[in-house]
């Protein structure tokens, strides 16, 4: 399809990415979403815990949302798009990956950008306990990355999935870590790797077998710690390969679920090549909307309704 011409025009004060980024993460808050938690276990004994809200009707319709890199279920940009789907008849399941709903998982194995293993296991348990018609996933950065990678990679799609929406999404990554170590984003850097690294120190206490103190301290940066941790975490051979072969760019060829992309022009986390121009245009199921501000994850619009949140809601209305 060809590129879509966006109609985002933010406040004035929001233009700039690295303002609207930073309110949009540390400043918004979604009141209003009641959440039920649901604790999936999976096949190899690990846990993901799911958060539940409802339409205040029955409805056949949900909306299963990811979260970025260190996100949770309780994060404004999830609890933003689960309040307007479910104020529109749509269930929403917010889930959190491995280890991120507040208690460390049991498993060395975390989640990662391409780990579709996960979400296949999530969908086929719903599916499984839950009469839903129509399955639309929305992920964020990371959670992104994964919905396109589960799309393309050649998995076999459920009937009731009708489409997927991937905002501020980092299709290549080797891209989009090259972007994070460059000095404009320092700050975002070093917060991410803050995190990540303090949540390893528990994994170390768990796995010291295997993750030796030595280890941690080696982590520098965020591409050290994908390759100390993520890449052998999860069978690649160091970050390179994991960037390789979990970036979702290399598969958006293949997907056959209408799905929705916007990536901001100013997002200093993404590289020109997570903005999969030609991709789209051979694609009819492709459609990629470009907005010239934004930022990552921070399309502030009104009424603390996020512009990625109505287009969201739009695009799965214009396929009813």
């Amino acid at each position: 399809m060809p590129v879509i011409k966006p109609t985002y025009k933010p406040p004035f004060y929001f233009k700039n990415g690295f303002i609207s980024t930073v309110y949009s993460g540390l400043f918004r808050r979604v009141n209003g979403v009641n959440q039920k938690r649901e604790r999936l276990i999976l096949n190899d004994g690990d846990f993901i815990d799911l958060d539940w809200s409802f339409s205040k009707e029955k409805t056949k319709k949900l909306v299963i949302l990811l979260h970025g890199l260190e996100g949770n279920a309780q994060r404004p940009y999830m609890i933003g798009a689960a309040k307007l789907f479910n104020n529109n008849n749509v269930d929403a399941v917010c889930v959190n990956f491995r280890g991120c709903s507040g208690e460390t998982n049991l498993k060395y194995r975390s989640y990662h950008s391409g780990a579709t293993d996960d979400l296949i296991e999530i969908i086929q348990h719903i599916m499984a306990t839950k009469h839903y018609a129509d399955i639309y996933l929305k992920g964020f950065s990371l959670g992104g990355n994964v919905i396109l990678k589960y799309l393309g990679e050649g998995n076999i799609i459920p009937q009731p999935i009708k489409a997927a929406i991937a905002i501020s999404v980092p299709c290549y990554l080797k891209g989009s870590a090259e972007e994070l170590h460059t000095f404009k984003n320092i700050l975002y850097h070093d917060r991410f790797k803050r995190h990540l690294v303090n949540n390893l120190k528990n994994k170390q206490v768990q796995f010291s077998d295997v993750l030796s103190v030595a280890d941690i301290k080696s982590i520098k940066t965020l591409r050290d710690f994908d390759n100390v941790y993520t890449s052998k975490a999860h069978g690649f051979k160091d970050a390179f390969d994991y960037y390789e072969k979990s970036s979702s760019l290399q598969f958006l060829q293949n997907i056959k679920t209408p799905t929705l992309i916007i990536n901001a022009l100013n997002d200093s986390f993404l590289s020109p090549e997570c903005y999969p121009v030609k991709e789209a245009k051979a694609n009819s199921n492709l459609f990629l909307e470009m907005p010239n501000h934004g930022g990552h994850v921070g399309f502030i619009h009104k009424k603390n309704v996020y512009y990625n949140e109505k287009r969201a809601l739009e695009f799965v209305k214009s396929l009813d």
